[in-house]
């Protein structure tokens, strides 16, 4: 298992992938799972920088683990900010026009499509969410 902590800022997005991805490398994650991890990593830690210290800045941890049978990468992300489980929001009615839809909601139903697996649980004034990933080509 290998940890990040970082200030929950937009600007650190990259460095959070950088460290996610290196090592997803470690375990010969094919590009096309990295991108989707990339993506998640960009709307999940963004939304912490985003929201969950507004209007302060306090720290995020995002920890990389990796599961045998079958491989797969377990990313969560940790903060001290206020609670909020964003699996609760309904999925956006994807059918209905954009200019019909309401604002928000997209890119954490993105995430929930695109990873194996997704929880949240708020443990000890601690926001925690999980997503996994199998490894498969």
């Amino acid at each position: 298992m290998k940890e990040l902590t970082i200030d929950a800022a937009v600007e650190n997005i990259g460095q959070v992938t950088d460290f996610v991805d290196e090592q997803l490398e470690k375990i010969g994650c094919p590009m096309k799972i990295r991108m989707q991890i990339d993506i998640a990593i960009d709307e999940l830690f963004g939304n912490i920088a985003h929201y969950a210290y507004n209007p302060d800045v306090g720290l995020a941890t995002v920890r990389v683990e990796v599961e045998q049978e079958p491989l797969r990468a377990v990313i969560t992300f940790i903060d001290g900010g206020i609670p909020y489980d964003p699996l609760t929001k309904a999925d956006p009615d994807i059918s209905a026009p954009a200019e019909e839809r309401e604002i928000g909601g997209l890119g954490i139903y993105m995430v929930k499509k695109s990873m194996d697996d997704i929880a949240y649980e708020y443990r000890d004034g601690q926001n925690i969410l999980t997503i996994k990933k199998k490894m498969e080509k």
